[in-house]
């Protein structure tokens, strides 16, 4: 009975410590980068690159009220499902 509970711990705590999503080589704001968009703020941008491994990385940015991009979303998989 005290196995199944450490379980469950860690997965609460694996998911409380996920947090925003970081930029890759290849992001728009990585390495500290400041993009100004020209786009309003709360326009939402998309990008797409390649990856590590040969992975497709799809990336979510909203444009901020100062013109600079968020990441919001982050996400991998297979190039060959992207076309």
């Amino acid at each position: 009975m005290k196995h199944p509970l450490i379980a469950v711990l860690f997965a609460l705590s694996a998911c409380a410590s996920a947090g925003d999503p970081q930029p890759l080589p290849g992001s728009l704001t990585y390495g500290g980068k400041v993009l100004r968009s020209p786009y309003r703020p709360g326009t939402v941008v998309k990008n797409t690159f390649l990856g590590d491994f040969g992975y497709r990385v799809f990336e979510t940015y909203v444009v901020q009220p100062d013109g600079t991009l968020k990441l919001t979303s982050q996400s991998t998989g297979p190039d060959f499902l992207w076309q």
